[in-house]
């Protein structure tokens, strides 16, 4: 893009915390600057027609502009470096602008929706005349090309902050069109729609508010991390020599580019300590030089031919037959003087609804039947993260 060319140093290196923060506060400026100017031309053909759409149309560009400050303070918040009070950092600043925007655009729906019904309630005479046309038309080519910018910027960077101005942009080109159409509609079939395109426009406004509050909630409640990213993170961990799964990824979002990670990795038992630590150290080494934070947990692996092994199979061939999607990890066999205790632990995804209770006697009476002298002490695990396949993969 030619401001960034023209205004970031270093513009292609996306994946430092200053260059993205540029690109966000660059992006705010942009948006400060053609809203005010939209704002100015509007207000002015909004009082010289007299029309209620054009003038709320004119306070919508107002709130955008005031978006745009709030964007531009998130992005310069989320720089700030990580202090005693807040360990790690303060990027969740621009989640926060995100969500204060998307209020902001529930409430300007609701300001429209308010005078709307003013205007259909006691309709006025509206003179559009050709200074009113102009000015709709340019806004209108201006919020295309500021959806287009902030969606490229937003793409670019990863950022919600910007997807929710592209998204405010998109329906400011609805609402203007809306308006100019109403305006050509009232002027040549002499029909006084001002009122009701003003209300149909804030409907639509309200419920693309609604989603975009919902949208920016998401970061800053702890939504769930995309597949994408726990796949390429498996993926990652399973490429070093000597790992023999993964299980419990947990990823934790303080941020766009601020998020921190554990996961338990299993290992071969038979190697030394020494062995299996290098591994696990290298493995850390690497992702935070990609920008993760990552914590390992080292799980030993008995050998397959071994009892442990063997039940460790079995038990993976049950749960796959009770759900595919659940899978167990940390087998182990402690004998008693007459029963043998089998302690593992079962993973469980999103949105499994078979009770825990029943989860652990329908695995109990399976493995009852394979070993009548074993009884289960099972851990429950839920999963934060999509979960890895079954007995399947095992096998493989």
């Amino acid at each position: 893009m030619l401001l960034a060319r023209l205004f970031i140093k270093d513009y292609k290196n996306t994946e430092k915390p200053a260059v993205r923060s540029a690109y966000g506060k660059l992006a705010g400026l942009a948006g400060i600057v053609c809203n005010l100017l939209l704002c100015a031309g509007k207000f002015a053909a909004g009082i010289i027609s007299g029309s209620v759409s054009i003038t709320a149309d004119a306070l919508n560009n107002l709130s955008d502009a005031s978006s745009g400050v709030i964007s531009l303070i998130g992005f310069k918040l989320s720089e700030k470096s990580a202090d005693e009070e807040h360990p790690y950092g303060h990027a969740r600043y621009e989640y926060l602008a995100g969500f204060v925007m998307a209020v902001i655009i529930l409430l300007i729906g609701a300001e429209l929706l308010r005078s709307s019904i003013a205007r259909i309630i006691r309709p006025e005479a509206v003179e559009f005349g050709t200074v009113s046309f102009i000015v709709l038309a340019a806004s209108i080519a201006v919020k295309i090309g500021m959806m287009i910018f902030y969606g490229k910027t937003a793409r670019l960077i990863g950022s919600d902050t910007l997807k929710t101005a592209a998204a405010d942009s998109r329906n400011d080109v609805i609402s203007t069109s809306a308006v100019l159409i109403a305006a050509a509609i009232s002027k040549f079939a002499s029909v006084q729609l001002d009122g009701i395109m003003g209300a149909a426009v804030a409907v639509f406004i309200l419920y693309s508010g609604a989603g975009l509050v919902r949208e920016a909630m998401n970061p800053l409640l702890g939504k769930a991390p995309d597949d994408e990213l726990v796949e390429r993170i498996r993926a990652e961990i399973m490429s070093y020599e000597g790992v023999l799964g993964t299980h419990d990824l947990m990823i934790h979002d303080y941020g766009p580019a601020r998020k921190f990670a554990s996961v338990h990795v299993e290992m071969a038992g038979e190697r030394t300590l020494s062995e299996t630590h290098e591994v696990v150290d290298k493995i850390e080494r690497d992702f935070m030089q990609s920008g993760l934070n990552m914590l390992i947990h080292l799980d030993p692996i008995v050998a397959e031919n071994c009892m442990t092994g063997k039940v460790h199979r079995e038990l993976a061939e049950i749960v796959v037959r009770i759900d595919p999607r659940l899978s167990v990890h940390d087998v182990r066999l402690i004998q008693g003087a007459e029963r043998t205790r089998c302690v593992f632990d079962v993973v469980v995804p999103r949105g499994f609804d078979m009770p825990e209770k029943e989860l652990r006697e329908e695995i109990g009476r399976f493995l009852a039947a394979l070993h009548p002298d074993y009884y289960c002490s099972i851990t429950v695990d839920r999963s934060f993260a999509p979960v890895q396949k079954g007995a399947e993969e095992m096998e493989e």
